[in-house]
């Protein structure tokens, strides 16, 4: 990885601790006891908000640093080089052995023969109850 890039995901990182932060410190619409069960003005509550507050606005930068940072990091990833896998590389092995023919191939025996085994005995069947 470039430096560059280690910096920007440790920025995107940072960026998205933040959002999770504020998010959570936030309190919704109608965080308010007495705004479920009708008290107070309740049309504010679903209403046009007013100005925002600090932290609504600090919520809103993150959240455009986050996007811009992701913008950043997916052209950064593009843009780099694409490895090869080690896979794709022909290797060369040296075995030892000697390379065969097709035609030197039918005449050798590719398995070893296998002994003649015995029968195998009958299972006693079991007495009738």
């Amino acid at each position: 990885m470039t430096t560059l890039h280690t910096l920007l995901l440790v920025a995107h990182v940072v960026v998205s601790a933040a959002i999770i932060g504020l998010v959570l410190l936030q309190k919704g619409k109608g965080a308010e006891a007495g705004a479920a069960f009708g008290a107070g003005a309740s049309g504010t509550v679903f209403g046009a908000k007013g100005s925002a507050n600090f932290l609504s606005r600090s919520t809103a930068v993150m959240a455009t640093l986050f996007f811009v940072s992701s913008l950043a990091l997916a052209y950064i990833g593009a843009q780099r080089p694409v490895s090869r896998s080690l896979v794709d590389e022909p290797v060369e092995v040296e075995t030892g052995l000697v390379p065969v023919t097709p035609e030197e191939s039918a005449d050798v025996d590719v398995l070893p023969a296998l002994p003649d085994l015995p029968e195998p005995e009958p299972v006693p069947e079991a007495p009738a109850p």
